[in-house]
This record gives structure tokens, sequence and C-alpha cells, in this order.
């Protein structure tokens, strides 16, 4: 056998080296733990640029006053004119008319097209597509055909609910400051159903169905099936899907803006339309952007309390 010169001796214990696991490990360390950061940067520089910088600018909007031509600096002072504004206190009283009373509608009426729905019966596709159809009707199509629902001289519902005995007289309930507010309530309670009916039918659908057949062999009653078996089921998705909804209700300008324009007297003027109007009207950008960071933060307390409860919900159910 020939020997091998001290050349390739050399190059062969070069590769066996660099092929080894030791080298391999030391040279692939730094890779692993960066490709995954690598994979997520398309996605994490997205939502730095849309959601982080225009939060950061607005937030830096709020301590800054605004006039035609300049802005200036004034620290605290756009956050020291909250307390001391009255018509703010008024839009939150009303935003939270507002947002508990089409919560609390949406709701109920959500989970009961849900728990009809999960039961089969003739012509339930049909129901399904009809009932799923205003999610689809853009906000400031529904506004205006509800707006002009209320009117007394070209919609039917003043005429009908004087007919029932709720009305005096054919009017419109927008223009009343009393209870302007109920017209936007219905036409959002109308235009936000699909939205739980949509998520707790789902959630109806992924529960066993042996557990209410158990339930039933028992001898439990529709209402204990429902209480104990399928409310359960249901309280981590109530709690994320409630939570979700209370945060769009809250920033939820359009239908209002179209239907009443915060009017009569301010009685309709919620946090997020004194926002626009402070913003695009007033021009005062930097107190809206104070306004905004002050409904930001609340929103944030609320998210945080109801995260909490999705959470215990979820560990005992």
């Amino acid at each position: 056998m020939p020997k091998a010169s001290p050349e390739s001796v050399a190059m062969t214990t070069a590769v066996a080296e660099s092929n080894s696991p030791r080298k391999a490990g030391r040279r692939g360390s730094v890779l692993p733990g960066f490709e995954p950061w690598l994979y997520l940067s398309p996605a994490l520089i997205l939502l730095v640029t849309v959601l982080l910088v225009p939060l950061i600018i607005g937030i830096s909007y709020s301590f800054r006053k605004f006039s035609a031509f300049k802005s200036e600096y004034v620290g605290l002072g756009q956050y020291q004119a909250l307390f001391s504004d009255p018509l703010l206190a008024q839009a939150l009283v009303n935003t939270l008319w507002w947002t508990v009373g089409s919560l609390f509608f949406q709701f109920f009426l959500g989970l009961g097209l849900a728990l009809l729905l999960d039961r089969p019966f003739w012509g339930r596709k049909m129901v399904q597509a009809v009932v799923f159809l205003p999610w689809a009707v853009p906000s400031f199509l529904s506004g205006l055909t509800w707006a002009w629902l209320f009117n007394p001289i070209v919609g039917p519902l003043p005429h009908w609910l004087y007919a029932m005995g709720i009305m005096a007289e054919p009017s419109n309930i927008l223009a009343d400051p009393k209870i302007a507010m109920w017209g936007p309530i219905i036409a959002n309670v109308w235009f936000g159903i699909p939205f739980f009916a949509i998520t707790l039918l789902a959630a109806l659908k992924s529960i066993p169905s042996e557990l209410h057949e158990a339930a039933a062999i028992d001898g439990a009653s529709p209402w204990q099936r429902f209480s104990k078996v399928t409310l359960p089921f249901l309280a981590p998705t109530i709690a994320i899907t409630v939570m979700l909804r209370t945060i769009w209700i809250a920033t939820f300008a359009d239908l209002i803006f179209v239907m009443t324009s915060g009017g009569p007297a301010g009685s309709t003027n919620t946090v997020a339309t004194y926002i626009y109007v402070s913003a695009f009207k007033s021009l005062d950008k930097g107190y809206a952007s104070a306004v905004a960071v002050l409904l930001l933060i609340l929103l944030i307390a609320y998210a945080v309390v109801l995260i909490g409860i999705r959470r215990s919900l979820a560990r005992y159910s």
C-alpha cells in the first residue's frame, strides 16, 4: 500500500475537524437562536410600522398645543384640561350608556340566535345567511338607513311606535335629547348581533354531544343542561368576545356621527365622536390626542380585568 503524503494527511485531518459535531455545533450555535426572529421579522416590522409608530406619534401629540400654523409643547397642559371639561364628562357618561346598552342586547340576542341555529330545522342555512347579513353591511350605510327609518317623514318606525302606544305622536326619537341615544343603540344592536351569533355558534359546535346525552340520561332539565354543561364551555369564549366587542363599541363613532353627529345638545356625544370633533372640526389635535390616550388607558384596564377573568374561567372549566 502506498504511503500517504504529509499534505494529504493534513488536508484529511482538517476536513474531519471541520465536519466534527463540536465544530458544527459551534458554527450553528448562533443561527438557531436568530433564525425564528428572522422568519418573524416581516410581521414584526409591519406591527411596529402600523401599530407602534402611530401610537407613539399620537401620544406625543397629546403634549403639544396645535394652532392653525404652528404647534408648541405644553407638557401636561392638555391632560390638566381634561379634568375641567364638562363636555368630556358628559361624553364619558354617554359612552358608558352607549357601550353597556349595545353590548347587553347584542350579547343576549346573539346567544339566543346561536342556540337556535345550533338545532337542526328546515331552512337553517337560509336563516344563517339572513342573520349574518348585517355584519356585511358597511357601518356608514347602516347608520344612514336607520336614520331614515327613525324619520317620521320617510320612515315607518315612528308610526309603528305610535300605533303600539309607545309614542304619543309620530316623532323622530333622534331629535329628543332624553331618548336620542336609543336610536344609535338599536342600530348598533342590529349591526353587532351577528358577531356574537357567529362566535358563540362556533363554540357550541365544539361541545361534545356526549355530555348533553349523559346529562339527559341522568334526568337533567334543559335549564340544568344549559347552566351546567353549555355555559361552562362557553364561558372562556364569552369573556373574550365581550372584551373585544366592548372595545369596538367604545371606539365606534361611525353610527352615531352619521345618525346624530353627537346631538341633540350633546346627548349622543361619546368619547369617540368627541375625539373626532376635537381633531377635525375644532382642529385641536393635541387635546383630541389627550382624550384618546385617556380612552386607551380605560380600555386597557378593562381588558386586563377581562383577560384575568377569562383565565380563571378557562382554568376551572
